[in-house]
């Protein structure tokens, strides 16, 4: 099953859905003939379509929105705050191609400060999936979920077999360490994963957590994770500012938890248009270069330990 013929599912079981899009139809292209009139395209127009859907969950349904992730999150950002946020609708906000998933565009078409403007409006959750299983997993709680969601759409192969079990707010841990644990979403768990594995073989003990939703946080597995001499590594295709690194920057100054952490971001810079093994390559990305910049503040921690004795 993909993501179209899951929406399609929920379309023809709950006559309150209603699918709408701005001219984005890649991963919906068969339902206009299907679901016919609960099927809105309002054109390259991202701020009418808001303005609509926030009318039509006003009336009781269920809108569920796609456009590409840069537009849907920039454009019509204060029609999202102001028509869905402040009114907590619980419309479905589907970004396409965020974060590295834009790989050949340029900056206008980068989605790499998207979670920092949704987890900015208080009612907005934020589901980020790792690949379209991942994505699949989640979708029908958080397509139904009382408040509104923003969704990194991801139609990727998955790197891992995903834990089946899906509840907002839950991460997923993928395995558990005791040296390194790497906090991820969306895109990147592969590379984690992979650089896991080559950390391990170098007598290393590396956790991987595939945190599923920025928003709600899984905080008791924060707390748990962070206690302890471990680093802590974040890992994400965002901005170093208002993404992974400040959430869990904000959590552990809230929780008084001190602990090592590596943010692995774009350091305020949007990324150069290749292929994605090419912009992971370039951006340093791969699981050799993750595995390395980790290798290199581990060194660093040992020699500022030394000089503190």
């Amino acid at each position: 099953m993909n993501y179209e013929e899951l929406l399609l599912q929920l379309v023809e079981d709950n006559e309150r859905i209603i699918v709408m899009t701005a001219e984005n139809r890649a991963a919906i292209r068969n339902l206009p003939n299907i679901v016919k009139d609960r099927f809105i395209d309002v054109g390259i127009a991202e701020q009418t379509m808001i303005g609509m859907a926030a009318g039509l969950a006003i009336r009781g349904n269920i809108p569920i929105v796609h456009a590409l992730a840069t537009f849907l999150t920039m454009r019509a950002f204060e029609f999202i705050r102001t028509d869905i946020g402040i009114g907590k609708l619980p419309v479905k906000l589907v970004g396409a191609v965020p974060g590295f998933l834009s790989d050949g565009n340029g900056p206008t078409h980068q989605a790499i400060e998207d979670i920092s403007l949704m987890r900015g409006i208080p009612p907005i959750n934020i589901f980020c999936p790792s690949d379209e299983e991942d994505m699949l997993i989640g979708l029908k709680d958080v397509l139904l979920h009382p408040s509104p969601f923003y969704i990194r759409f991801s139609n990727l192969k998955s790197a891992v077999q995903h834990d089946k079990n899906f509840r907002v707010g839950k991460a997923e841990v993928i395995t558990e360490g005791r040296d390194i644990v790497i906090l991820t979403y969306g895109t990147l768990l592969k590379q984690a994963v992979e650089a896991a594995d080559i950390l391990r073989s170098e007598g290393r003990s590396v956790g991987v957590v595939n945190l599923r939703t920025l928003k709600p946080i899984d905080e008791e597995l924060l707390k748990k994770t962070c206690a302890g001499d471990v680093l802590i590594v974040t890992l994400e295709d965002h901005f170093i500012t208002g993404g992974l690194y400040s959430i869990l920057s904000e959590f552990l100054v809230k929780e008084k938890i001190r602990c090592n952490v590596l943010p692995i971001a774009l350091e305020n810079k949007w990324f150069k248009p290749a292929l994605l093994p090419d912009v992971l390559e370039y951006e340093g990305f791969t699981p050799e270069k993750i595995a390395g910049r980790i290798n290199r503040e581990l060194i660093s921690l040992s020699r500022s330990a030394e000089y503190s004795i």
